[in-house]
C-alpha cells in the first residue's frame, strides 16, 4: 500500500496537488497567450481573461470542495480523539466554521474576477487568506494542546512555522498593496495586466505579487502537515432504512399520522 493510500491521506494530497495545478495551468495559459507578464503576475491576473479564466474558475471550485472535505475530516478526527475536553471541542468547532468560511471565500475568488467585480473579489480574498490564517492559528493551537499524548512536537512546530510564514506574507502583501494603490503611482492600477520594469510603482507591485504567491503556497504547505494524521483515520457511512420500499412511508410515520388525525377529529 502506497503512503497516500493509507487512511484518508489522499484528501490533503489531492487538495494541495489540485490547487497548485490550478495556479500553474492558469499561469502557463496566460503566459502563452500573452495576457500577463511572465515575471510573477498576480494569481488573480492569470484567471482574468478567457480561456484561462474558465480553467481557473472551475479548478478552484473543485479546490473549494476538497478543502471543505479535508477540514471536516480534521474536525471529526479531533472530536474523536478528545471527546471529554470542552476547550479542545470548542476550538475544534470554531476551526471548522473558520475553515468553511475560508473555502467560501475561495469560491468567491474563483467566480468573481478582479477586473470585473473588484470589491467582491477582494472580499473573497479577505475571507480566504484572512479568515484562513485564523483557521491555521486555531489548528496550531489545537496541535499544541494535544501534544505530546496525541500530537508530536514536530507537527506543532511545523504548523507554527507555516503559520508564521503566512503571517509574514500577509503583512508584506498588505503594506506593498497599500503603497501601490495609494494613488502615488497612478489610477486604475487594478485593470493593469502588463508592467514595464522602468515604470513607477514596479517595485511595490513585484513585492505584492511575490507575497501573494508566497501566501498561497504557505496555505498549501499547511495542509501537507495533515497527511500523517489522515493516514490514521477513515470514515464510513451507516445506512439506516426507515422502510423496505421507497414508494411508501415507513409504518412508524403512518402510525404517527393516524394518531394525529384521530386526535384532530376528537
Amino acid at each position: 500500500m502506497w503512503w497516500f493510500q493509507q487512511g484518508l491521506s489522499f484528501l490533503p494530497v489531492a487538495l494541495v496537488v489540485w490547487s497548485a495545478a490550478s495556479f500553474v495551468f492558469s499561469y502557463i495559459t496566460a503566459i502563452v497567450l500573452h495576457h500577463v507578464d511572465p515575471l510573477v503576475p498576480y494569481i488573480s491576473d492569470t484567471g482574468t481573461i478567457p480561456p484561462e479564466r474558465c480553467l481557473f474558475g472551475i479548478m478552484l471550485n473543485v479546490s473549494t470542495f476538497l478543502g471543505m472535505a479535508t477540514m471536516y475530516v480534521r474536525y471529526k478526527q479531533v472530536s474523536a480523539l478528545s471527546p471529554e475536553k470542552p476547550k479542545i471541542l470548542r476550538l475544534n468547532k470554531l476551526g471548522l466554521t473558520l475553515g468553511w468560511m475560508s473555502c467560501f471565500g475561495l469560491c468567491i475568488i474563483a467566480n468573481f474576477q478582479k477586473c470585473i467585480l473588484y470589491y467582491i473579489h477582494v472580499l473573497g480574498a479577505c475571507l480566504t487568506f484572512g479568515v484562513g490564517s485564523i483557521y491555521m492559528l486555531v489548528q496550531t493551537v489545537l496541535s499544541y494542546l494535544m501534544q505530546p499524548e496525541l500530537h508530536s512536537k514536530d507537527i506543532f512546530w511545523a504548523r507554527l512555522a507555516v503559520f508564521l510564514w503566512s503571517c509574514s506574507s500577509i503583512l508584506s502583501m498588505f503594506v506593498s498593496s497599500v503603497v501601490l494603490y495609494s494613488g502615488l503611482y497612478g489610477q486604475n492600477l487594478v485593470q493593469k495586466l502588463h508592467w514595464d520594469p522602468q515604470e513607477r510603482g514596479y517595485t511595490p507591485h513585484i513585492i505584492s505579487t511575490v507575497s501573494e504567491w508566497s501566501l498561497a503556497f504557505s496555505f498549501l504547505s499547511f495542509f501537507l502537515t495533515y497527511i500523517r494524521d489522515f493516514q490514521k483515520i477513515s470514515l464510513r457511512a451507516v445506512v439506516s432504512l426507515q422502510g423496505q420500499t421507497l414508494h411508501e412511508s415507513p409504518r412508524s410515520f403512518r402510525a404517527e399520522e393516524q394518531a394525529l388525525l384521530i386526535a384532530g377529529s376528537i
